[in-house]
């Protein structure tokens, strides 16, 4: 079941040519032609399904500097200057606002982890608070007595929009800057023409670009493995719903060791039950085992290990080369859109859980289950930038179930280094060559 997400209108006829061909309308691809568009580029956003179908309208959207690996906390913070800017400029409704966010834990080790973080994070000026038990509980006058927290985080200028509305917006405020958006589109692949990227073959035509960003979330690592090029991701099966409209207990974000809830627009709220992310032993996993191995050690009791219809259709799938003249897997009717079965057995826990928390959410309903999956990089940070192997290629992709809030920075910083600009922030923490030992690329005209 898939969640709701705004419809955004598609250019009917593929252009020859352009400065920049952008796979993947997620958000971090949006953005990007976003910014590309808005320095006078001339883009093409291809999306084999329709934009922001698969993570970028399946996640809680938060957008929080908070608990961010440290080297993603000067892109984040470009990004809420740019989910506060973004909305005026281009004249959108992305149901961006800054409503806080709070943490609370039963867990000493865990508050001071927090505590750490708080410490590091002023040095980048951001200046969140550490609760007491009596804080903790002050912040959260809406739940049942006895939560016997210890204490917990609150970050004052974090917040949450809309992932229904928002990267369909971004795109649409693309497109009346030139860029042009074709859903149901699929790049079967790179044409590489001596030595260096050329553009993109796609099910319509060839489309000739003088650069590539591969936005392409989950199927990143499968399209360029078929050129040779080595990218170790893994993908994490997760589910969370939305519930019928219901009495305000929190503006915006909260997690606490039983239940996390986001308040949405409309009175509804994401819920997460803190179950466990379910890995699907697949080939691609298999593959990446070894760089995997210490995340897996380190999250263990936050993930839990299967086997699914994944290790034989999907993005992580048994893939060998491919021929371009004729339909692929991204053009598979039941692929479009990735669209993982939720799993349906924690919504009755979690909602009586909800209730017993939150005993003005008691009775409160489910409005929508849905299914996602979260591809990650091994040391969990994003990949932004250039291809070294092959000229032309530039990458945005591995955002590792946060990429959601970081988007316009990305897309911000992935812009600047296709153009050759400086950059908005040090891209030195994303580049490609930290995560590969070397790739081969594929010689060209193999079909």
């Amino acid at each position: 079941m898939s969640p709701p997400v705004d419809p955004v209108a598609s250019d009917t006829a593929l252009p020859q040519e352009v400065d920049v061909a952008i796979i993947g309308g997620g958000i971090a691809g949006v953005c990007a032609a976003y910014f590309l568009a808005q320095a006078g580029q001339r883009v093409a956003l291809l999306e084999k399904g329709v934009i922001a179908g698969e993570q970028s309208s399946r996640n809680w959207g938060w957008c929080r500097v908070q608990n961010r690996d440290e080297r993603e906390i000067p892109v984040m913070l470009k990004s809420m200057e740019l989910w506060d800017t973004l909305p005026r400029e281009a004249g959108i409704d992305v149901g961006f606002r800054r409503t806080g966010l709070t943490y609370v834990t039963r867990s000493e080790a865990e508050l001071e982890s927090w505590r750490r973080w708080v410490e590091m994070a002023r040095g980048y000026q951001v200046h969140n608070q550490i609760l007491t038990a009596a804080e903790a509980e002050a912040r959260n006058p809406h739940h049942a007595p006895g939560g016997g927290w210890i204490g917990g985080v609150h970050s004052p200028r974090d917040g949450m929009a809309e992932p229904r509305k928002a990267a369909p917006a971004i795109a649409a405020a693309a497109r009346r800057l030139g860029a042009t958006i074709h859903q149901r589109c699929a790049v079967r692949g790179l044409d590489i023409q001596g030595g260096r990227v050329a553009g993109v073959i796609t099910e319509h035509g060839t489309l000739r670009a003088g650069a590539v960003l591969l936005a392409g979330g989950a199927w990143s690592s499968m399209l360029l493995r078929r050129h040779g090029i080595d990218l170790p991701q893994s993908s994490i099966r997760s589910t969370v719903f939305l519930t019928e409209p219901a009495a305000e207990v929190t503006p915006g974000g909260l997690y606490t060791p039983d239940v996390t809830i986001g308040r949405r627009e409309d009175g509804g709220y994401i819920i997460a039950a803190n179950n466990r992310g379910q890995i699907e032993i697949t080939p691609q996993g298999i593959r990446y085992a070894r760089k995997f191995w210490p995340t897996l050690v380190a999250r263990r009791k936050m993930v839990k290990f299967g086997l699914g219809e994944s290790f034989f259709r999907g993005p992580q799938a048994i893939t060998g080369r491919w021929r371009m003249d004729r339909p692929t897997i991204f053009e598979a009717e039941d692929m479009r859109t990735l669209d993982p079965t939720p799993n349906a057995a924690i919504v009755a826990p979690a909602l009586a859980q909800l209730g017993r928390s939150y005993p003005a959410l008691a009775g409160v309903k489910m409005a929508k289950l849905w299914g996602g999956w979260i591809d990650s990089t091994p040391d969990a940070v994003p990949v932004i930038g250039a291809v070294d192997p092959l000229p032309g290629l530039f990458l945005s992709t591995g955002y590792s179930g946060h990429g959601f809030g970081i988007g316009p920075g990305a897309g911000r910083l992935a812009a600047d280094l296709v153009l050759g600009r400086a950059p908005v922030v040090d891209p030195t923490p994303f580049r490609y060559a930290r995560l590969v030992d070397g790739s081969r690329i594929q010689k060209p005209g193999m079909m």
